[in-house]
């Protein structure tokens, strides 16, 4: 009697970033505009979009702080996992 083929969880098929090649990049979205500025921050690894002044501030100041921890670990965006950069926005998102 053959057993049935094992089944694999899709998040186990997929490989991790560390092993791929390529590049990655951050989105933040601010959805809290009500002034109808349409405000938008570009840089090599992060575009930010939207928000109001505050929220658009409070995201470049993360996205900024994560990639100066990120640089003190000695690690680019595509190489750390996506665990260790939740940790790392969380630390970086001012109170």
């Amino acid at each position: 009697m053959k057993k049935p083929p094992r089944r694999r969880s899709p998040k186990a098929s997929l490989p991790s970033p560390s092993k791929t090649k390529g590049q990655a990049h951050l989105l933040g979205v601010g959805l809290d505009h009500a002034d109808g500025h349409k405000r938008i921050t570009r840089a090599e690894q992060f575009t930010l979009v939207g928000g109001s002044a505050e929220t658009h501030e409070r995201m470049t100041e993360t996205v900024v702080k994560t990639f100066e921890e990120l640089k003190h670990r000695g690690k680019a965006l595509q190489q750390v996992e996506p665990q260790e950069l939740a940790e790392i926005i969380h630390k970086s998102t001012p109170r």
